[in-house]
């Protein structure tokens, strides 16, 4: 198994990875405006998010529209909501997981039986991961394909809004922690000598030591 340290490190990057996706999901900004108003009775910046819309004035005011009909929203807009929060679920189930293959914990059953929870811990946020990537870049898709179309007005356009930045740092933490994680197969010595146990590396480098102290002693 890995170290603990590094196990803790991954449980860090899920961690944020799950708070990131979930905050991305509940933003507003989703898609913003891509053209600015002075007036004070026009709106300065209009966002569009996964559960609402946003207007924000030039006067301070902020007013909020939560999206009431679902049948009425666009596919990839059905299908990144419900990608979102599926994806939220099943890496919050990684957490649990991942709380019990830690080896810090006490909880969680033997040696092996951690690492096989560690394993299944890393899956969950490796598929967390692409739960999230894949219906934002299709978003993302869906808005740039909108804003380069040229039969639409300018006050119709919108640009990618920093919501799916957040989701794509998510989903990288929580690639980056799924990996981690997968490396936590039972029956591994080392993260960098995978197929040799703890006993066959240290005997390996034994040998290695003894053979170039007689090279040594030969050239003497």
């Amino acid at each position: 198994m890995l170290p603990a340290a590094v196990q803790i490190l991954a449980f860090v990057l899920a961690l944020l990875g799950v708070l990131g996706a979930t905050v991305a999901t509940l933003l507003p900004n989703w898609k913003v405006s891509a053209t600015a108003w002075t007036s004070l009775m026009t709106p300065v910046s209009q966002m569009q998010g996964l559960w609402m819309d946003c207007v924000w004035y030039s006067s301070g005011v902020f007013s909020c529209t939560v999206k009431s009909s679902m049948l009425s929203l666009p596919p990839h807009l059905q299908a990144t909501r419900a990608a979102m929060v599926l994806s939220c679920v099943v890496a919050s189930l990684g957490l649990c997981l991942a709380s019990l293959g830690l080896k810090c914990t006490r909880w969680g059953g033997g040696r092996r039986a951690k690492g096989r929870t560690a394993v299944a811990a890393g899956g969950c946020f490796v598929l967390a991961s692409f739960m999230v990537l894949v219906p934002a870049s299709w978003f993302t898709n869906e808005v740039i394909s909108a804003f380069l179309t040229t039969d639409l007005p300018d006050s119709s356009k919108y640009q990618p809004g920093g919501a799916l930045c957040v989701t794509f740092i998510s989903a990288g933490f929580l690639l980056a922690g799924g990996v981690i994680f997968c490396l936590s197969c039972p029956g591994t010595g080392s993260i960098f000598f995978p197929q040799y146990s703890t006993y066959k590396l240290d005997y390996l480098l034994f040998s290695l030591f003894v053979l170039s102290s007689v090279s040594d002693e030969r050239q003497h």
